[in-house]
């Protein structure tokens, strides 16, 4: 090992960031959504279940900040706005929409192992109560 990786660690490095962007908890939903094509912010909100106008607008705008995906304001009235992957956000879709279709894939074998794991702890806990 060499000097400079012996001082390497995973706090320190630069990519933490990047994933931390794109692995919280709705980027990768929103990269493959509109991956599908250019969506406007109603889109996007009616097609992925659960988030808020607020966590869109959060998510969007670190997208956004990255060069992951590009915003297009169209000067119109009322104001159109719509969504679409940069040719950086492309390079992460395939990757992207392997990790949402895994997960969705394997929710109930998670669940049900999240319920076993729930159920140990549970009978680990109880005798000291």
């Amino acid at each position: 090992m060499q000097a400079a990786e012996a001082e390497w660690t995973p706090s320190q490095c630069r990519a933490r960031d990047i994933l931390d962007r794109i692995g919280d908890k709705w980027s990768l939903y929103v990269i493959a959504t509109i991956g599908d094509g250019t969506k406007r912010f109603n889109q996007l909100k009616r097609e992925i279940d659960g988030i808020s106008q607020r966590m869109l607008t959060v998510t969007l705008r670190g997208l956004e900040r990255d060069g992951i995906v590009t915003r297009t304001m169209y000067p119109v009235m009322p104001p159109r706005v719509e969504y679409s992957l940069t040719e950086l956000g492309r390079t992460l879709l395939e990757n992207v929409t392997a990790f949402v279709l895994w997960a969705e894939r394997h929710v109930d074998e998670i669940e049900a192992a999240r319920a076993r794991y729930d159920a140990r702890a549970a009978e680990e806990v109880e005798p000291f109560a």
